[in-house]
């Protein structure tokens, strides 16, 4: 069975979109995402950032990215709600963690970059949509 057709097979929400709404959404997220990852990246690698600080952002990347494999590829609804709630523990802790790191920097007179938490907020309303959403899949397509 095709994943198009193994997906349109599931019960949903009376409330889910239309899946053609996830690709345009999903596009801006990820410019969204690639500059202030990008961003937070490239001061822990000049030393300007913790590691620690950088932690939750890779860790939610590589969540992020394993969900459309384990969704789609395994076919695992179970998996993908564990998948996708990773993804919002992560983008929760990495949130928390640049606005403690901008407010350090704040305090020692260093540009803040409390502009990265703000920028994050699409990326969180959608990821909380999107979780209660596969939770709610996963719940009435357990068997």
């Amino acid at each position: 069975m095709t994943t198009y057709t193994w997906y349109q097979t599931l019960i949903k929400p009376s409330w889910a979109p239309p899946g053609w709404i996830f690709g345009p959404v999903w596009s801006v997220l990820y410019v969204l995402i690639a500059i202030s990852f990008g961003t937070v990246f490239y001061k822990t690698f000049k030393g300007k950032l913790s590691w620690l600080v950088a932690l939750p952002f890779a860790l939610n990347i590589v969540f992020n990215l394993a969900f459309s494999p384990i969704q789609f590829g395994l076919q695992n609804n179970l998996l993908a709600a564990l998948d996708i709630i990773l993804v919002l523990g992560t983008l929760i802790w990495a949130i928390i963690a640049i606005v403690l790191a901008s407010l350090k920097l704040s305090i020692i007179g260093q540009p803040g970059i409390l502009w990265i938490a703000y920028i994050q907020i699409p990326y969180l309303l959608w990821v909380s949509f999107a979780t209660v959403l596969q939770l709610s899949v996963t719940y009435l397509n357990w068997k």
